[in-house]
């Protein structure tokens, strides 16, 4: 007789079983891509945005634990939310705002002085707000740019700004320990965003990148919401930045 052979099959455990995930900026694009996977690796969803029907839609999708409508630039709201949390929470992820372009020596002081501080204060909210909320070894991911690494013509002020960010989220890993900060800086990400800052260019650009980039597609929200669970489950990431642009780094 032959062996009798058996065949076990290990059953993978999501890897956010019983947390609690903050998304702000969870009502599209990133933010609720990263939503829809913390969810499917059993997490509990908190979701803000400044759209209050987007923002309905989303929950209704992901049976989100609660909602808030506000703009998270706006520090008094931001700190009125966090202190308004009923219970401790695990996860802050952070994709609220948008980058700055335009020739710098023509952009007003006042867009320029916002441009330059915007995501940089925002962050700095985050981090006060969520310091007494955050259950360690939870984590605050924050989304950033690779719009630093070449100089154009156009970019001065959002470069700059990028360019300060990964600074500003090791110091905050260290003020805010044993919390973890980290940053994701993504390249070009197919998202409604993009869509409005490219206008009737988007097309040409995904079939550029297509063409060139070396995983021959496009970087889409599920890409970096994947990377953005991975950094909350594993303990042992902060203060760091990750890169995810489709190795758009490695082509000209």
């Amino acid at each position: 007789m032959n062996p009798a052979t058996s065949v076990v099959t290990a059953r993978r455990v999501p890897e956010l079983v019983g947390q609690t995930v903050v998304v702000i900026g969870g009502s599209s694009g990133i933010g609720l891509e990263t939503a829809r996977r913390a969810r499917a690796e059993g997490a509990s969803v908190i979701l803000t945005g400044r759209n209050p029907e987007r923002l309905r839609r989303a929950a209704v999708e992901l049976d989100a634990q609660r909602t808030a409508t506000f703009d998270a630039n706006d520090p008094a709201s931001l700190q009125s939310f966090f202190q308004d949390l009923p219970t401790m929470i695990d996860h802050v992820m952070v994709t609220a705002g948008a980058p700055h372009y335009g020739p710098p020596l023509e952009m007003p002081p006042e867009e320029a002085r916002r441009g330059l501080t915007e995501h940089l204060l925002l962050a700095l909210e985050v981090a006060r707000g969520a310091a007494d909320k955050v259950r360690p070894p939870g984590s605050l991911v924050f989304m950033g740019g690779t719009g630093a690494r070449r100089p154009r013509a156009g970019l001065g002020i959002a470069s700059t700004a990028i360019a300060a960010f990964p600074t500003l989220i090791a110091n905050l890993a260290l003020e805010l320990a044993p919390i973890r900060v980290n940053l994701i800086a993504a390249g070009f990400v197919d998202t409604p965003l993009s869509a409005s800052i490219l206008g009737e260019g988007l097309d040409q650009r995904r079939e550029e990148l297509r063409a060139t980039l070396p995983i021959r597609r496009v970087v889409g929200p599920a890409d970096v919401a994947a990377l953005a669970v991975h950094i909350m489950s594993n303990t042992a990431l902060t203060g760091a930045t990750y890169e995810i642009d489709g190795g758009q780094q490695l082509v000209s």
